[in-house]
């Protein structure tokens, strides 16, 4: 006689993991969970990723805005526990296990991934949050576009009747402060050569100011000296320990007193998290307002809350932190979904281990600078190739990378017409 049959045993529920935002970092995580025997929310206030390091191609007319973004859903069509909710996160309610939106709404969590990225870092220099110009997401760049355009358009309306010089002001000379001026440079050249601006060349100026005494300080000092010698001969005005004290509407102030009078002021000056989610996370923050973390990057006060990317103050090592890059979120956002998904196992957590794969950063069309562990500096157009094989595999989309790969190989040769439009609803708030 057959033994009786037993009902199966109630199903446990999946854990649920939250990931607020949609940035390298979350997405990172989010792709790491897929398939995975948990259910995971993404929640961001864009129903897009943005492939930040190309916002300046933007900015310079070289891309469309939808090269560089991909929607969310679509990334993670194919993975069946894997939502999204477009919303905007308000607050951390850690003793309810759940995270409060702006509508009203909550979504409550078992593991909760903060990866809200960062904003641009001001110093509290009067006028800088009010008037210069962030390039820090999509709708920063279809704005500084529509400045840099306008600009022009309204110096060639006066050239009739006025000789109006242009003076375009950079601050900042990391990656994205060099980039956006060699960019910038060329806009200038090609939008007169090839739209017919009534403007002479050498009325139109570039000035790249820092207050390093080099560029590109986080890379070897031959990267900084080739960086400066190339933005020189594209025409770039580069200037050296230079302080700004003050930005007004245009114009900005130096700590020695000059005032220089400006078209527009582009803040690439450093980022922070500071007023962002992740610096509301514990009473007490890390540097520039990141949220503090412990080896395995979960809170340090928080067993089942983590934080990643730019919004973290991820550890490099007993003293160190990791900047904040594109390669740090990745990897780390990546982490904090493999130690959740231990945790959920009952095994215990392993310490976030940083592989260097180098910086780049390019400078113009066929110049660029490449830092490799174990193989040194490359530069020039071996250097931009390689700047763009490295950008053409992070970035989402198969329809994104063809659309880019095509654009960037037209440019190489020739330089096209370009999605140089101003679009008036590029003023909307981001």
């Amino acid at each position: 006689m057959a033994p009786p049959a037993h009902p199966d045993p109630t199903p446990v529920p999946l854990a649920h993991v939250v990931i607020v935002g949609g940035g390298f970092a979350g997405v990172a995580a989010a792709r790491r969970l897929a398939d995975q025997p948990v259910r995971v929310t993404v929640v961001d206030r864009h129903n897009f990723h943005t492939f930040l390091p190309l916002l300046y191609q933007v900015a310079t007319a070289g891309l469309e805005p939808a090269d560089v973004a991909y929607p969310i859903r679509t990334i993670f069509g194919s993975s069946d526990n894997i939502g999204f909710r477009h919303g905007v996160v308000r607050e951390v309610d850690h003793d309810a296990g759940r995270i409060l939106l702006e509508d009203g709404s909550a979504i409550a969590y078992d593991h909760l991934v903060v990866a809200t990225g960062a904003t641009a870092a001001y110093f509290a220099i009067p006028g800088a949050a009010q008037f210069a110009m962030p390039l820090y997401s999509l709708a920063d760049a279809r704005r500084l576009r529509n400045r840099l355009l306008a600009s022009l358009e309204e110096a060639d309306a006066a050239a009739s009747d006025a000789r109006q010089s242009l003076t375009f002001v950079v601050v900042g000379g990391g990656p994205t402060g060099v980039e956006t001026a060699g960019a910038l440079s060329e806009l200038v050249r090609i939008a007169i050569r090839r739209d017919g601006l009534r403007l002479d060349p050498s009325d139109v100026r570039v000035v790249l100011v820092d207050q390093a005494a080099r560029l590109l300080t986080g890379m070897s000092a031959p990267a900084g000296r080739y960086a400066a010698r190339e933005l020189a001969r594209m025409g770039v005005d580069v200037q050296f320990g230079r302080s700004v004290v003050e930005v007004e509407s245009r114009a900005l102030r130096f700590a020695d007193g000059e005032r220089l009078e400006t078209a527009a002021v582009i803040w690439a000056a450093g980022v922070t998290a500071s007023g962002t989610l992740a610096h509301a996370l514990q009473e007490a923050s890390g540097p520039a307002g990141r949220a503090l973390v412990r080896a395995d990057l979960r809170l340090v006060d928080r067993p089942n809350v983590w934080a990643a990317g730019d919004a973290a103050a991820v550890p490099r090592g007993e003293r160190e932190l990791c900047a904040q890059l594109a390669p740090v979120a990745i990897q780390s956002g990546r982490h904090c979904a493999e130690q959740i998904l231990a945790t959920l196992r009952g095994e215990p957590t392993r310490p976030f281990v940083y592989r260097d794969k180098g910086l780049m950063a390019t400078i113009g069309r066929r110049a660029a600078v490449a830092q490799v562990p174990g193989v040194g500096l490359v530069r020039g157009t071996l250097g931009w190739w390689a700047w763009l094989g490295l950008h053409l595999f992070y970035l989402v989309g198969f329809r994104n990378r063809l659309r880019v790969m095509i654009n960037w190989t037209w440019r190489y040769f020739d330089w096209p017409s370009g999605p140089r439009l101003i679009v008036a609803d590029a003023e909307t708030a981001d």
